[in-house]
């Protein structure tokens, strides 16, 4: 799908590592103000300490870990509002959240409302170019969302998508790519509830990764490309 360049431009922030609750409780200020018209597009990027996140149509057994496990490897639970089963953040996985008005893109493209399915794809298509370009050869896999790669033998899971979107069509949470995370973490549960495929990561398939920092600009250059869009580096946000 292309999308309007004549849209303001999105506006992207590196955050560094942030806890997960207070990346979600900027994402849902930030949300309101973009309905409500006081906040542009934006795109955030950053990590965050060790936690499990149980989306809405998350099932409890695929957390593996009792209380006592999870205390040890120092690992927080949340249940949150976005679509899809458990998934893991933590450190050496960059997560992106964009917050962006589905309504207005749609007008600007002669809709009358949004499309979420060409959001997603354009989600995933942003990180197999982002891992193209460091010579990983990734790809969709049928019937999941996400992106994965083949290059030990079966397909493994090299990034997780879960969003919301709103009633007034702003969207919120979004991806996570595995660039040097704790991959034993994913062994606490059954990752976006499919036991049959494994997890893996850029350090993984590489034996090193770039940092970050160093991807935010590949990452916003990738996205601006999928989404036909300019954007803007600025400070990480404060208040919305």
């Amino acid at each position: 799908m292309t999308y309007p360049t004549r849209l303001p431009p999105v506006q992207v922030s590196w955050l560094g590592c942030i806890p997960y609750d207070e990346a979600w409780a900027l994402q849902q200020r930030l949300a309101v103000a973009r309905a409500d018209g006081r906040s542009p597009d934006r795109l955030l990027l950053l990590e965050h300490p060790p936690v499990y996140t149980l989306g809405r149509s998350a099932h409890a057994e695929n957390l593996l870990l009792d209380d006592e496990a999870l205390a040890a490897e120092g690992i927080a639970v949340r249940h949150v509002d976005r679509g899809g089963d458990i998934t893991y953040h933590g450190p050496g996985q960059l997560v992106g959240y964009p917050i962006l008005d589905l309504r207005a893109i749609a007008a600007a493209q002669g809709r009358s409302y949004p499309d979420l399915h060409a959001y997603l794809r354009a989600l995933e298509e942003t990180l197999i170019v982002v891992l193209a370009g460091l010579g990983i050869a990734a790809r969709r896999y049928p019937d999941y969302t996400g992106v994965w790669v083949d290059e030990r033998g079966e397909p493994e899971k090299i990034a997780a998508i879960g969003v919301k979107v709103s009633s007034r069509g702003i969207t919120s949470h979004g991806f996570a790519l595995n660039v040097a995370p704790n991959l034993a973490h994913f062994a606490g549960i059954i990752p976006c509830g499919i036991a049959e495929h494994g997890v893996t990561s850029i350090a993984a398939l590489r034996g090193e990764a770039p940092a970050l920092p160093d991807l935010v600009p590949i990452v916003s250059e990738a996205f601006a490309q999928q989404f036909n869009r300019r954007t803007l580096f600025v400070p990480a946000p404060q208040e919305a």
